[in-house]
């Protein structure tokens, strides 16, 4: 985590360190979510590992894999003799990072799920509203960009990660199998299925959309934010995270935050969103006495205090229930409207089978080719169902790629 994250994470680890006199952490800045992912592994083959590595979700399903290199936190907890409440956390994040029986390989941190970031001023020149909490459609969603289109405004709707945002939690959120054996979590010899009938339909629309600029693709990861910065478009799809970064960015608008839309025909009442963002692991291969200090250091940070503040200063959600709970008690949600958006969409239904996660290998590359495919869709190179048909074939290749070597 660079930048203002990392003096954020730079911040709480001195404040552990001032707590107590035993043990010091170290944060290390190892470049983006892949970088430190490679990194992380090439130390551990050399053994040079630290204790513990910041993972982003989609290498879950390869951290998890490696047993004989991830000392899960249920048994760190559990050998510290430190206090752990697994129940004490919000179920739409932990789900990610657990086994079949529930138990926490990983330890959440900074967590993040997609919304909807909206131009107030357009939809209030529309005499147009959208609720923080109660998801639009789709149709109203078109509706409204069209007539801003007609208002001078240059395009409808941008997206950040959009394989993330518009196929992983379009289909969480529409109770929809991305992969076969529940999205991998019943077993890793797991199947993609892109090309089907409603993710289909919406890729399809959005490639439509693109002809017009009702749609205009920005890049991979949050590339298309300035689109919205600057009200060239006037929703814009990307992390709840990103909310202090839209809030120090937007100048000449005033802007909201809405759920993801849905399809009342697909499900007519939409499923939980589907966590990104990051868990902390811990690596095996150092002197038992040190875990004690791994697993002080992940009490101090999941204290609600900790969690509470960490939320408030970066959008990222409070992954326990007693911070969520501290926040609300402190009058944050009423003073920044909005902010509660991404809490509400998680924990609005009880994850099912579709909502629950992904633990695909090899997720990595996979988004890689999504990526590819998708682009192609836009630039109007493939059709939706060609693109959809070629990611499928493509990143099943890669499950079974990542099965042999694994197993």
């Amino acid at each position: 985590m660079g930048g203002v994250l990392n003096e954020k994470v730079d911040r709480i680890a001195s404040e552990f360190n001032e707590s107590q006199q035993e043990f010091i952490v170290k944060p290390v800045y190892k470049g983006n979510y892949t970088e430190t992912m490679t990194a992380g592994v090439a130390a551990f083959r050399a053994k040079k590992h630290p204790h513990i590595i910041q993972v982003f979700e989609v290498g879950t399903a390869t951290m998890m894999a490696a047993t004989r290199a991830v000392y899960p936190v249920y048994q760190l907890m559990n050998d510290a003799g430190e206090k752990f409440y697994p129940q004490k956390f919000l179920q739409a994040v932990t789900g990610y990072y657990t086994d079949s029986d529930n138990n926490m390989y990983s330890m959440p941190f900074n967590s993040s799920t997609p919304v909807l970031y909206y131009n107030k001023d357009a939809l209030d020149k529309q005499g147009v509203s959208l609720s923080s909490s109660e998801p639009p459609s789709w149709y109203e969603i078109e509706k409204i960009a069209k007539k801003a289109q007609e208002d001078g405004y240059e395009c409808g709707i941008t997206v950040g990660w959009q394989s993330w945002t518009q196929l992983e939690n379009y289909a969480a959120v529409h109770n929809l199998e991305f992969s076969s054996l529940s999205n991998g979590f019943d077993g890793l010899d797991t199947k993609l299925d892109l090309d089907q009938e409603h993710i289909l339909h919406h890729v399809g629309r959005l490639r439509e959309w693109q002809k017009t600029n009702l749609f205009s693709y920005g890049g991979r990861r949050s590339d298309a934010a300035p689109k919205f910065y600057n009200a060239e478009c006037v929703f814009y799809i990307n992390s709840s995270a990103s909310y202090s970064s839209v809030e120090a960015n937007v100048k000449k608008f005033k802007f909201s935050v809405a759920p993801l839309p849905y399809y009342p025909e697909i499900e007519a009442k939409p499923k939980n969103s589907i966590i990104g963002g990051a868990s902390l692991w811990v690596l095996r291969g150092h002197a038992p006495a040190s875990y004690r200090g791994v697993a002080r250091f992940f009490t101090f940070l999941t204290s609600p205090e900790i969690q509470a503040r960490w939320h408030q200063e970066t959008g990222y959600l409070p992954v326990t229930i007693p911070a969520y709970e501290l926040t609300k008690e402190q009058g944050f949600y009423l003073k920044n409207p909005g902010t509660d958006t991404a809490i509400l969409q998680m924990t609005r239904v009880t994850p099912t089978k579709n909502s629950k996660g992904l633990r695909i290998g090899n997720f990595v590359q996979i988004r890689d080719v999504i990526n590819e495919e998708l682009e192609a869709i836009w630039a109007g190179s493939k059709t939706a169902s060609e693109g959809l048909k070629d990611a499928t074939r493509r990143s099943n290749k890669l499950v079974d790629k990542f099965l042999r070597r694994n197993f």
